[in-house]
């Protein structure tokens, strides 16, 4: 069982993963060493971060024009919509799965 803090208190040398992002590191396949709980009000669960030790922690990997390549068409497809097939420039919501004008334009079976 890892140990347990409360928010802010912390011993120094452990981070979450956006402070070691922060930093220019990732957790290199080390495991969680302690969690983070941040209290919330009206009996809701606490919020949960898990630390990892900051001298264990991995360089970033660097980014390959390969990485580039397929992270910039993942990008792409998630802003072109199936329905017009255009870029439109933002990511497609998922709520509405095409792009809001194609959601908002009525289809003519819908006149009926």
């Amino acid at each position: 069982m890892a140990a347990v803090y409360r928010w802010r208190l912390a011993p120094d040398g452990l981070a979450t993963r956006r402070q070691l992002r922060a930093l220019g590191l990732r957790p290199g396949g080390q495991d969680v060493v302690a969690e983070l709980h941040r209290p919330r009000r009206r009996g809701r669960a606490p919020l949960v971060a898990y630390l990892y030790r900051i001298d264990r922690a991995r360089p970033v990997r660097p980014m390959t024009p390969g990485r580039a390549a397929a992270l910039a068409a993942a990008m792409r497809a998630r802003r072109t919509c199936p329905n017009c097939r255009l870029d439109v420039g933002y990511c497609i919501p998922r709520s509405l799965g095409m792009c809001v004008p194609c959601h908002d334009t009525p289809t003519p079976a819908s006149f009926r």
